[in-house]
């Protein structure tokens, strides 16, 4: 089993706005296209009836019904949260899954590991997932090959994921530091954990609707997050709606 490091004051993550991610899949083609370089993720008859492979983020869709007025539907953007307290490093037998001890991003070292899924079995935000071609685990990785490179432009050394958002639903930052423009963002927007629960303090955090600026869009998401703890609630019954969760 893998021990943690000491909680590192530098906390690298995504802070993602659910009022203003349309659902594009901009992110989930950027990140495959950029994780697909060195060594590609699986994507087996992709147009067929049955296509497999595997994908470092997602977007889902979710309809929210509100007590009056039309539904709305909700784009839920997926990944993994970069755990401080990863219970997928903490559960691998070999050490291939292990946490960056000088920004906390949660990696994995693909040489060592031997594909046996406790990592995803562990992950409560089924964030893991087996390449069907490669026979390891993969997950984000925060795109930790642009963010060390010195070769890229400093606008570039940010997530793929980032990078192509065209509606600025992506945000990247130091959750560790609390005057960093997402720590701002998510004391002014009342960022929050998912399943806080859990007690895997995920450094990436969810932003709520803003009814204030958009009350007819926003209306119906806005009904369920009235409160945080509203809005917590949807977003646990809508993860536990996620295949592989």
């Amino acid at each position: 089993m893998t021990a943690l490091p000491p909680p590192s004051p530098k906390k690298l993550g995504l802070v993602i706005d659910l009022d203003t991610c349309v659902g594009c899949q901009a992110c989930v083609t950027a990140c495959k296209s950029w994780n697909s370089q060195t060594r590609p993720l699986a994507d087996a008859d992709p147009y067929g009836a049955e296509p497999s492979g595997a994908f470092l983020n997602r977007v889902h869709a979710f309809e929210v019904t509100p007590s009056a007025g039309p539904p709305q539907v909700v784009h839920f953007p997926r990944s993994c949260l970069h755990c401080e307290d990863a219970p997928c490093v903490t559960v691998c037998p070999t050490g291939a899954s292990y946490k960056r001890a000088e920004d906390g991003i949660v990696l994995v070292n693909e040489d060592a590991c031997m594909g046996c899924g406790l990592c995803a079995w562990a992950c409560p935000y089924g964030a893991r997932e087996m390449d069907p071609a490669a026979g390891v685990m993969k997950k984000c990785t925060l795109c930790v090959d642009r963010l060390d490179n010195p070769h890229l432009a400093e606008i570039d050394r940010i997530p793929a994921c980032v990078r192509t958002c065209p509606t600025s639903a992506r945000h990247f930052g130091d959750l560790g530091d609390p005057d960093s423009a997402v720590s701002r963002l998510v004391a002014e927007r009342g960022g929050v954990d998912l399943m806080p629960d859990l007690g895997t303090r995920p450094v990436n955090k969810y932003l709520p609707p803003r009814p204030k600026d958009r009350p007819q869009a926003a209306a119906p998401l806005a009904e369920v997050a009235a409160t945080p703890e509203g809005f917590l609630g949807w977003l646990d019954r809508a993860l536990a709606r996620l295949p592989g969760t």
